[in-house]
């Protein structure tokens, strides 16, 4: 049969994954970079924190997996892309800003080192990129969530300056930066060292430190990768 070259010039649509540490800029640039190529920016991270919401207004532990699992299965959690990024909905209500609030960050990194958690978890992430042409930023997804993506990215940054963005963003001052400093180390401590889908650079990942770069600057180097993988 003969080939009617079809396939051929449809436009390729990418699996692209960004992970690094909190703070690193993985959130932004994901957003920027799947605005840019027209595809969906998926944030593992915002599941996460949802789920620690739940947990927080169920007044479940975070230390319990069995009860954590159970909420998640039970929770009805949405991504839906926006051009101001993505706006997360949790059994319908939208929770976007609150999950970016203190308590819900620390709880996520607290439910995210469950084993069972993430196994969940990584299976309605890789549901959702399934059809290619997303972004997804976390930090497993180019080791776990989608190992077979065509580029990924490890997006980092020196310590001291991820500190300086995180209080920057939050636009913290005084007594209360160290205490944000502090809960970054840990949330650090926690991801490296957690037992199910330690926080690492995949072997094929492209590292990039942004200790010294531009959001622009990041974003140039990156959508040079892409236009490299598309074969432009």
């Amino acid at each position: 049969m003969a080939d009617t070259g079809k396939d051929e010039q449809a436009p390729r649509r990418l699996t692209i994954a960004i992970d690094g540490p909190a703070g690193a800029g993985k959130s932004t640039i994901a957003s920027r970079l799947a605005r840019k190529l027209g595809y969906v920016n998926l944030e593992s991270g915002a599941m996460y924190r949802a789920l620690a919401l739940q947990a927080i207004e169920k007044d479940a532990s975070f230390d319990d997996e069995a009860a954590l699992l159970k909420l998640a299965q039970n929770a009805r959690i949405q991504l839906e892309p926006t051009l101001g990024g993505n706006r997360t909905r949790l059994d319908g209500r939208d929770v976007s800003s609150r999950i970016r609030e203190r308590d819900v960050s620390e709880g996520a990194s607290r439910t995210s080192v469950h084993p069972k958690v993430r196994e969940w978890m990584v299976a309605r992430q890789r549901e959702m990129g399934a059809g290619g042409g997303v972004v997804m930023e976390g930090r497993d997804i180019g080791t776990e969530v989608f190992p077979d993506a065509d580029l990924k990215i490890f997006l980092d940054a020196d310590p001291v300056v991820r500190e300086q963005r995180r209080m920057a963003q939050q636009k913290i001052k005084g007594d209360v930066a160290e205490n944000v400093a502090a809960d970054l180390r840990e949330r650090d401590r926690r991801d490296r060292t957690r037992a199910a889908s330690p926080l690492v650079a995949a072997r094929d990942a492209v590292v990039i430190n942004s200790s010294a770069l531009s959001e622009d600057e990041v974003l140039a180097r990156i959508e040079g990768l892409v236009t490299k993988k598309l074969g432009r």
